[in-house]
């Protein structure tokens, strides 16, 4: 395979869909670019036990598994960013996502962790950008009892 075709599914030794969804009520609101999107349906594989996730895109969409276990965590689905109800508003938005509820495999933390989550791995694990404010939010929300996050059941 050359070293920019896109990953699939059988790029990965192990892994395991997830087994219990539930949609994410809170979803990132930034809009990605083509070039962005393009590099993110191409994917990321974990290179070492530092690196948390795998990501990869099957049709329209982009699953975001944990590289030690496998678990898929995340199902993404992007659509076109519309201004005026037109598909040429410009980049894309995620339009769903879901996340595993199965508490054995995840332990969400709540809606708000979960979309900061979900837009961090995206970012900085597969973009490779800083996202200095979203390690920040997502330490703080670290700090919280999980009782006490918001979205939190």
């Amino acid at each position: 395979m050359p070293a920019d075709a896109p990953l699939t599914r059988s790029s990965f030794r192990k892994l395991s869909r997830i087994t219990a969804p539930q949609q994410l009520p809170e979803l990132p609101e930034r809009h990605w670019t083509d070039a962005e999107l393009t590099r993110v349906r191409r994917g990321v594989r974990a290179r070492g036990m530092d690196e948390r996730w795998h990501v990869f895109a099957e049709d329209d969409t982009v699953f975001v598994h944990r590289s030690w276990s496998g678990h898929g965590i995340y199902e993404v689905t992007f659509a076109p960013v519309t201004e005026d109800g037109s598909e040429d508003g410009g980049g894309w938005r995620i339009a769903s996502a879901v996340v595993e509820a199965d508490p054995q495999r995840y332990r969400s933390r709540g809606a708000e962790f979960e979309r900061v989550t979900l837009e961090l791995v995206l970012s900085a694990a597969v973009l490779g950008e800083p996202a200095e404010e979203l390690r920040a939010r997502q330490e703080k929300l670290l700090a919280l009892p999980a009782d006490g996050l918001p979205g939190s059941p």
